[in-house]
């Protein structure tokens, strides 16, 4: 047991906060924790943040976000609105230790935050609320921390209040997220009320101070807390026997002891550590951050059992001594212009350091090198392996973007992992070391204008900007209409940029009617063929293609260009020079963008090409024209279906208005999956379509009284029935 109260002996005063040196190199990689923290709306995500960043010391006095004015939550939006909307990264001591934290978005709008910051974590914090358990949002963040092999430790907030019940929590963890709970503390409860916790692999009570910082340990006996203790070794008992089916060296120990209460606490905490970093359990904590009850637990519970960089990223020691990092985060400063967070996974970088960026396969030179504080940021000569750098001075690199110190040390590195692995294949960077954050589809669109021709460069320019901070708002040009259209994750996501680009680009642009986006489907098999020819000046222009177009079903499709590959075809296409073959492609693609009945992007095909012809002298330009015709051309001889997108919606609402939400839903084609109880509301599960939940807050408002609420999540694209169909062409054509 010594180590366990090791790490619980050292208290957070003892240890005298250093302010940014010019290098974050000095720290035991074993000792960072890089963490993030995840969880549904109003669970509590920034709230815990401000106490950790308050009782490790790096703050004097703790914000709130009724009061807008914590530190990671910075944002004059996320102030006015009480809401995270950008992930923020604060770097702080606890003990001997160092955390790199990153507090993430709870709403759906988004989640693309969150993704990118899934990416380049160890470990994640997934909070709870204690009355609700595992919420629609909960859900969604831990399938994505899933994808990253992230391991997890459960926090379950709010057990101050009077519905809190842990072992609901606790089965909802169980089944919803399939993952099995190790409840390590148990709440206590003095006058019906929380003060504080029992910690059970310790059988210690551990209580807390007004502020939290003032905390006591007890020692639970037999003799004078008959109750506590019976409780605490029973729940003791229960881990050792969920973790040693887990663990063969801990169930060995069982077995030579012949009991399960004479296994010692280090042994046990052992074998909870090696099952959370194999993602087979999840240890479970609880507390009240508001009320400043069990923080501190987390922050141990943390340290012992999620990962080191060491432990996580060992896939990246093939670089040696040379840079690895990813950037996984763009924003814009108006003093310091773009700055790029990036993950160092390997070596370290310098300020002035000269990066090669490997997806884009460009050098670029950083001139300025920060450690980041929420929105401050500490100047620094270095940074080390394991740490979170903030660099400045790079005009191209993007979100997920993998870099190193030279295009010699990459290849280098991609080499002996390839042996290491056995294989002698062509296997590409991404394969090897991972992909960057996924980029979720947009679901709502509309069309921006300048408020005059004069702000029409300082709106690109935000456009821009935002573009490369937020890699799901998407930007394009509709040639037909003359309109920028802008994508979006939903109403939050586009009205929040459109009042960052009042307030910090000082532009008051104007949004058309929010549009929902739409994808066409081809109907059947199509073939045909496309001459086309012409004079430029003195030169002859002339192409010849034969294409067709495959509908592919739900099926997803790697590459949309395929090849014939009968004996006259491929030889044909074996010959089509490199230059030709990628204006081919882009042909394929822009005559994708447009569909025959509503001009959405055409999903679900495969273009097949079987035979190209191109004059001596045809442009580029002139190929990729003729393609594109003949791909909508081939379109629209196939017709095509418009699939519209599905929500998972889930509706939290008292008992009383149960019946008048639910006639409301039926009348908005929904699909209701499943009614169950919450505390004392009720919880409606449900698909609906996207279409028939705009302005949906208002109107939940309004039939419930307010007191009802809703999550919703992009689901899948379904097709949709001639008479919705019919609805669809006339409000995106307007006849």
């Amino acid at each position: 047991m010594n180590n366990f109260l090791k790490i619980w002996g050292q208290t957070n005063t003892a240890w005298k906060i250093k302010r940014f040196s010019t290098s974050a190199k000095d720290v035991d990689l074993s000792k960072i924790r890089n963490i993030g923290i995840l969880a549904h709306i109003d669970a509590g995500k920034t709230t815990t943040t401000e106490r950790m960043l308050y009782y490790s010391g790096r703050i004097q006095q703790m914000g709130e976000v009724h009061h807008g004015n914590t530190v990671t939550d910075y944002m004059e939006q996320e102030r006015e609105r009480g809401i995270t909307i950008t992930s923020a990264a604060v770097t702080f001591p606890w003990k001997k230790y160092q955390f790199n934290l990153l507090d993430t978005p709870g709403h759906i709008d988004f989640t693309m935050e969150v993704e990118q910051t899934l990416n380049v974590l160890d470990g994640a914090v997934v909070i709870l609320d204690a009355s609700a358990g595992v919420e629609a949002q909960t859900l969604t963040v831990w399938r994505q921390a899933e994808r990253y092999k992230i391991p997890k430790i459960v926090y379950v907030n709010k057990m101050d209040r009077a519905d809190a019940d842990i072992e609901a929590c606790c089965d909802s963890v169980k089944k919803k997220l399939d993952c099995p709970p190790v409840l390590l503390q148990l709440p206590y409860l003095k006058e019906d009320k929380l003060a504080g916790v029992i910690d059970v692999l310790s059988l210690h009570l551990v209580t807390y101070g007004k502020d939290g910082k003032q905390l006591e340990r007890a020692e639970l006996t037999e003799r004078s807390d008959l109750e506590i203790w019976t409780r605490a070794m029973e729940a003791r008992r229960n881990i050792i026997d969920t973790i040693s089916g887990y663990n063969d060296e801990l169930a060995e120990i069982v077995i030579e002891n012949d009991s399960l209460d004479k296994i010692s606490t280090d042994d046990v905490t052992t074998g909870i550590r090696k099952a959370t970093l194999s993602n087979v359990v999840v240890p479970v904590v609880l507390g009240s951050s508001y009320k400043n009850i069990g923080v501190q637990s987390l922050m141990d519970a943390i340290v012992m059992y999620l990962p080191s960089p060491k432990e996580q990223n060992g896939r990246f020691q093939c670089f040696e001594d040379s840079l690895c990092a990813r950037a996984f985060k763009v924003t814009h400063d108006k003093q310091k212009g773009p700055l790029v967070f990036m993950r160092i996974y390997n070596g370290s970088i310098a300020k002035n350091q000269k990066i090669y960026n490997i997806q884009q396969d460009i050098t670029e030179q950083n001139n300025r090198l920060y450690v980041a504080y929420a929105d401050e940021f500490k100047d620094v000569e270095s940074v080390g392996d394991g740490n979170i750098a903030v660099v400045a001075g790079l005009k191209r690199v993007r979100s997920g973007d993998l870099v190193c110190s030279s295009s010699g040390a990459c290849q280098k590195a991609k080499t002996k992992m390839l042996k290491s692995l056995g294989r002698k294949d062509d296997a590409t960077i991404d394969d090897l070391f991972g992909r960057g954050a996924k980029v979720p589809e947009p679901v709502f669109f509309c069309s921006i204008e300048p408020p005059s021709l004069a702000a029409q460069t300082a709106l690109e320019q935000a456009l821009e900007e935002l573009q490369r901070e937020d890699p799901s708002l998407r930007v394009t040009h509709n040639e037909e209409t003359g309109q920028t259209v802008l994508a979006g994750m939903g109403e939050l996501h586009l009205e929040i940029i459109k009042d960052r680009i009042l307030k910090e680009y000082k532009v008051d642009a104007d949004l058309g009617p929010l549009q929902i986006a739409y994808w066409e489907s081809p109907l059947e098999r199509v073939t045909n063929k496309h001459t086309y020819e012409t004079k430029i000046g003195t030169s002859k222009q002339s192409v010849t293609v034969s294409l067709s177009v495959n509908p592919v079903g739900n099926k997803e499709v790697k590459r949309v260009l395929r090849f014939d590959k009968s004996a006259d075809a491929s030889s044909n296409i074996a010959g089509i020079h490199p230059k030709h073959m990628v204006a081919i492609k882009t042909g394929v693609d822009v005559g994708l963008m447009h569909g025959p009945k509503i001009s959405s992007p055409v999903v679900n095909t495969e273009v097949v090409l079987h035979w190209f012809e191109a004059g001596r002298g045809t442009s580029s330009s002139m190929i990729t024209a003729t393609v594109t015709q003949l791909v909508q051309k081939l379109l629209r001889d196939s017709g095509s279906d418009i699939l519209e997108p599905i929500m998972n919606l889930e509706v939290v609402v008292p008992d009383e208005y149960l019946s008048t939400i639910l006639a409301d839903l039926s009348r908005r084609r929904t699909s209701v999956n499943n009614v169950f109880i919450r505390g004392n509301s009720k919880v409606v599960s449900a698909h609906c379509p996207l279409s028939e939940l705009k302005g949906y807050s208002t109107i939940l408002r309004t039939l419930s009284s307010g007191t009802a609420t809703f999550t919703m999540e992009f689901l899948e694209y379904q097709k949709m029935s001639s008479v919705e169909e019919e609805k669809a062409v006339k409000e995106v054509r307007g006849f």
